[in-house]
């Protein structure tokens, strides 16, 4: 529910050797005052990630930046939090929402990610559901952007979104490789990127890739739901694989667990089917 909540689970993942993704819950703010009141909170956070040297990093919607009624406001206040996350050695997390922020989001995180001293401190979350996602991958790479690739939470018509689940995971495994094998030309290294996904398929199809292509583990990481799959996190830790876990927290985590079953029911099952995996 707390900060204090959060820190006390990113302590006890990083000892477990797992990274932590810190988000505090909450969208669609219509005040400059409460955006600011929502940064505050992230503002603290990477105090508290610098000054108990954890391996975090956080996540942010920019709706709750202000992002819906002023997106100079909402840029300025993720700029600032891009500023002090490069300052305390972090990174900052642009969380993608439905396909009407699609474009923005990704503008705003390429002119953040261009600023001198922040290259490499910003990055976006791509949906593989989403058609656009191949080029908006080739996109981002070549600016050296990090990825962190899901399958897409929001419900989408099929004007925007592969209608098939298939269609959705071969989307996902074909990102995913491409990922991981791209080197940046100037960087002469891939681009950092997480794979968000507890589909164990998937996984294993990853893991399979990485022994056939001589990929090096580090150069990318797995990315789990806090509680979700433990027993899978364990394991990828224990073969050498890095892993980061997402930990939303907050008071309103129940308007933001209603919204999220309401836009995709689907997401009740993957619940149920996962938390007794654990």
């Amino acid at each position: 529910m707390s900060v204090d909540d959060a820190l006390r689970a990113a302590v006890a993942l990083n000892r477990e050797g797992i990274a932590v993704s810190l988000d505090s819950l909450g969208e669609s703010v219509m005040t400059e005052a409460e955006a600011r009141e929502s940064a505050a909170i992230y503002h603290d956070l990477l105090d508290a990630i610098e000054q108990r040297q954890l391996n975090a990093n956080v996540s942010v919607k920019l709706t709750q930046m202000g992002m819906d009624f002023d997106p100079a406001l909402a840029e300025a206040i993720v700029q600032e939090m891009v500023e002090h996350a490069a300052h305390a050695d972090s990174f900052v997390r642009v969380d993608m929402e439905g396909t009407p922020l699609t474009e923005a989001t990704l503008q705003l995180v390429e002119r953040i990610h261009a600023k001198p001293g922040l290259f490499g401190r910003v990055g976006a979350v791509l949906q593989a559901y989403l058609y656009r996602t191949e080029k908006d991958t080739e996109r981002l790479l070549a600016q050296g952007i990090r990825i962190r690739l899901c399958k897409g939470a929001y419900k989408e018509g099929p004007e925007h979104a592969f209608p098939l689940k298939a269609e959705v995971d071969a989307n996902y495994v074909k990102l995913m490789a491409r990922m991981t094998t791209f080197i940046h030309p100037e960087l002469k290294r891939p681009v950092f990127c997480g794979l968000a996904t507890h589909d164990e398929r998937i996984i294993d199809t990853m893991v399979r890739y990485v022994q056939q292509q001589g990929i090096l583990k580090s150069s990318f990481e797995f990315q789990m739901l806090y509680g979700i799959r433990r027993d899978l996190q364990r394991k990828l830790v224990k073969e050498g694989f890095g892993v980061r876990v997402y930990v939303p927290f907050g008071a309103e985590w129940y308007p933001y667990f209603m919204r999220r079953l309401a836009e995709r029911p689907a997401n009740v099952i993957f619940l149920v089917k996962n938390f007794f995996k654990s």
